[in-house]
């Protein structure tokens, strides 16, 4: 499958989730490649805009891992990518 509209099969998700995604610079003092947090209540993946569509998916395959998707209509690919993501410690940055 084309990593574009992979990534843009994740992203649908996450909007369907309620969970935006915003790409950001991360330098200096946040270095890192991204992630789930949850800002004023809202679940966000922040991305380092400089990564490439299959690390950007790995970001939100990730971030998604931590929601329950089972009742959600997502393409075969994504439900596949979901799947093989063993469930993560629930554990959410918060930021007030």
């Amino acid at each position: 499958m084309d990593t574009a509209k992979q990534l843009a099969d994740l992203e649908a998700t996450a909007a369907k989730l309620g969970v935006e995604i915003s790409y950001q610079p991360m330098a200096g003092l946040v270095q890192g490649i991204g992630g789930l947090c949850k800002v004023k209540g809202q679940y966000r993946v922040i991305i380092d805009r400089r990564l490439k569509a299959p690390e950007r998916a790995q970001v939100i395959v990730d971030a998604l891992a931590h929601f329950d998707t089972s009742a959600l209509e997502v393409p075969p690919s994504v439900r596949r990518l979901l799947d093989r993501r063993p469930a993560p410690e629930p554990a959410v940055a918060t930021v007030a």
